[in-house]
């Protein structure tokens, strides 16, 4: 059904000759969950109307980085977008960057321990109760969750995985890019604790119309991470996408392999 590629086909993330990519919008919003201003990025499509009803893809940055990870030139994501969009392999969507590091504590990650950890974790709580909110009453989005994305690198594949089997409900589409461990629990080690345990990564009444994960044999950063999730995930017998790369690395090599495959895959 959904053709995946290991990497894209040259020319993939130029603009189309007299194309122009859309802006990034900076906001803040009032967070409960962290009790701060938080800011986020979003991406509106081309030609954005109030008349019209959004999908949007909520996407997640990785440790030590903040919410404009995705506007970094070399991640080239309107670019890929726009191209996508122009090309009729994508459908228009919002696309909202969030900063994921959510404490009352702490404004941002000090270190890779446990404490770390839980404050990425609590996102969801800051995703659900604050930023989906805020996001659904400043713009005019499709709050269905056949209408509804998450993906991210890093840690952020890791949370948004925690989110779309914790919230199978609003999220009809789910992806990761090179996925942090720690989702399930780690023997011996106390920064990770698991988030959840391996027999609850499944699905009830709710099911993703698609799940990918996307990853690198040569990223040494996560490991063998993403394929302990694959294996668990065959062995509960849940449906997803696979996608191996072979020499990419821990960053936007990564990330934009990642990022073409599933702007086409997901709302369509």
């Amino acid at each position: 059904m959904y053709n995946i590629v290991e990497l894209p086909p040259e020319g993939y993330d130029l603009l189309p000759k007299g194309c122009s990519a859309p802006a990034f919008k900076s906001l803040n919003y009032y967070s409960r969950t962290a009790g701060r201003q938080t800011p986020v990025i979003v991406l509106l499509p081309e030609d954005y109307s109030e008349s019209k009803k959004y999908p949007v893809l909520y996407m997640l940055h990785g440790f030590f980085d903040n919410q404009g990870w995705f506007t970094r030139p070399e991640v080239r994501l309107p670019e890929i977008y726009t191209t996508l969009r122009r090309t009729g392999k994508a459908r228009e969507m919002m696309i909202v960057l969030p900063y994921i590091f959510c404490s009352k504590e702490l404004p941002a990650c000090t270190g890779m321990n446990l404490e770390s950890c839980l404050a990425y974790d609590n996102f969801i709580n800051d995703l659900t109760t604050d930023l989906m909110p805020f996001i659904n009453s400043s713009f005019s989005t499709d709050t269905s969750r056949e209408k509804t994305a998450i993906t991210g690198f890093s840690m952020g594949g890791r949370e948004a995985l925690f989110i779309g089997f914790k919230h199978p409900e609003l999220f009809g589409y789910v992806g990761a890019a090179c996925p942090a461990p720690g989702l399930v629990e780690i023997a011996d080690s106390p920064m990770h604790p698991g988030q959840i345990s391996a027999d609850e990564m499944r699905f009830g009444e709710y099911k993703p119309h698609a799940l990918l994960i996307s990853s690198s044999k040569a990223d040494c950063v996560v490991a063998d991470a993403p394929d302990t999730y694959r294996q668990i995930l065959r062995a509960n017998r849940v449906p997803f996408l696979s996608h191996v790369m072979q020499q990419t690395l821990h960053d936007h090599t990564a990330v934009k392999p990642h990022l073409y495959n599933y702007l086409q895959i997901v709302f369509n």
